[in-house]
């Protein structure tokens, strides 16, 4: 985002951590600002922090460092009911015994004011007052209108559609003239219908209103449907913020291109300035990057443009074609490698036929990982710890030319002997090195499956452990489910060992 005056930043949120009890974090150091007037939408899945980051700006959850400005000025430890900040929930926390006109005017009635009076000689004075009846059915019946229910004030809200409880909901909130509006999930207990018709509301609602929405989802639908600023999360960290257009089409990684719409990522390399190989063919592109270098690339589905066999850049065959609705989505094989494709004229399971995809369509990131590196220690085994785990390892390579002795000390090609417990070591792991099992007992570290991202011809899988959330990143040919738990095997020949710093003799 460009930089903007001070004035137009509502909320800055500045290096805001949020640690619980047992550990976890939630949030990690996040900064972001936004503006006045702005609907922006936190986007990720389930535990990315997302609703945690909404909390403290609400003023449900305390930061555990870090700060939050409202209008330049810290908030952060202000109680929820001290900031000009209303929340609308998933369950909308509707008092049933209510009807809809108490359960908007619920928050009113207990709201006190200022009011100036004079005395006979025109001196002015205050005195705190709740607000006249008339004033609270005038704010009721705008906000009524705000949300289209005019009519519904003396309706049991037990009587209501889904949508319309959200309307009330909504309702409640605006009609204590919040400067920002947080929504948490609000449209997860509706029908698809439903669903798709509150956003276009929500979104005429922004327009009307004038206020700041702050909205947290993992729909991204949703996301792209209603906001002018999206911020994807994952892990308590910010991946990208920009608009839906930036989002969807210049993902900053393999995460955020998964995540965003349907998206074939295949493994590449730089072969020439503006030129990319990957599924067996060198592409034009419009990205600059290093020759030689390995690249993550990013087409969506209906880039792919297909056409008779020998006619386009690539040959291959459909294998799979199913109708979805406005558009075929049809599966084409070049070699061992899927490529999906969307196109409104269908070509037939079986079909030989060939694709071609414009430069500008061809989307190239920098590799997010390359290969895993740990701290880590050599034990009186001669095993190495790291990634939470121990693994059988080979210590000689940590001198060329040496050997172990029988009693397992290391013996240098000069014949000095080594002691080599409790030795720090740098640790490197290939992403083709690891394997994984559902049997508990047959690797070095456990954890579960946190991500899995495809790549055309194989997965790229994150296995997080649970001491100290040690990550293992690890391509595969076999699919698995996210949250398996599972044993991590490392060939001890596959790990790289290096001295962190030379051992006295």
């Amino acid at each position: 985002m460009a930089e903007l005056k001070k004035n137009e930043k509502i909320i800055e949120l500045i290096d805001l951590t949020r640690q619980f009890e047992d550990g976890v974090v939630a949030v990690d150091n996040l900064n972001l600002y936004i503006r006045k007037g702005e609907f922006v939408t936190f986007l990720g899945p389930s535990g990315c922090g997302k609703t945690t980051t909404l909390r403290m700006i609400a003023g449900f959850d305390k930061p555990t460092s870090g700060k939050i400005l409202l209008n330049g000025e810290d908030i952060s430890l202000l109680p929820p009911n001290k900031r000009p900040i209303n929340t609308v929930f998933q369950r909308y926390a509707l008092f049933p015994h209510l009807n809809v006109y108490d359960n908007i005017a619920f928050g009113l009635r207990l709201k006190k004011i200022k009011v100036t009076y004079k005395d006979k000689n025109g001196n002015t004075f205050e005195k705190i007052e709740k607000l006249k009846k008339a004033e609270i059915t005038k704010k009721v019946e705008k906000a009524l209108k705000m949300v289209d229910l005019e009519g519904f004030e003396k309706r049991s809200v037990s009587t209501l559609s889904g949508g319309q409880q959200q309307r009330v909901a909504i309702a409640r909130a605006i009609v204590n003239e919040p400067k920002i509006l947080l929504l948490d999930e609000p449209l997860g207990a509706l029908d698809l219908k439903m669903r798709k018709d509150m956003q276009l509301e929500l979104k005429e609602m922004h327009k009307k209103l004038g206020i700041t929405f702050i909205y947290v989802t993992h729909d991204q639908e949703e996301a792209l449907t209603m906001s002018d600023t999206i911020v994807v999360m994952k892990d308590g960290i910010i991946q990208q913020v920009g608009t839906p257009t930036d989002i969807y089409n210049e993902p900053k990684n393999s995460f955020v291109a998964d995540f965003i719409g349907e998206s074939n990522i295949f493994s590449g390399t730089i072969v020439g300035d503006k030129k990319v190989r990957f599924i067996g063919h060198n592409f034009d592109c419009v990205d600059e990057f290093e020759k030689n270098e390995k690249v993550d690339v990013v087409v969506r589905p209906e880039d792919v443009v297909l056409l008779d066999e020998g006619k386009g850049q690539v040959d291959g065959k459909i294998v799979s074609s199913i109708f979805k609705g406005v558009h075929y989505e049809m599966i084409m094989m070049v070699g061992k490698t899927e490529i999906v494709c969307q196109d409104t004229v269908e070509r037939k399971v079986g079909e030989k036929v060939s694709l071609h995809i414009e430069p500008d369509l061809i989307h190239i990131m920098a590799k997010e990982f390359s290969s895993n590196k740990y701290d880590g220690y050599i034990t009186k085994k001669n095993t190495v710890c790291f990634g939470d785990g121990e693994f059988e390892c080979d210590v000689t390579q940590l001198y060329p030319g040496s050997f172990l002795d029988e009693e397992g000390y290391l013996i240098t090609a000069e014949g000095d002997k080594i002691d080599l417990t409790d030795v720090d070591v740098n640790v490197e792991v290939g992403l083709k090195d690891i394997e994984i099992s559902d049997d508990q007992d047959a690797g070095g570290a456990i954890g579960n499956i946190v991500s899995m991202i495809y790549k055309g011809d194989h997965y790229q899988l994150i296995v997080r452990t649970d001491e100290n959330e040690e990550d293992f990143v690890f391509d595969t040919e076999y699919t698995w489910n996210e949250n398996d738990r599972v044993s991590v095997i490392i060939p001890k020949e596959k790990i790289k060992l290096t001295l962190k710093q030379e051992i006295k003799r």
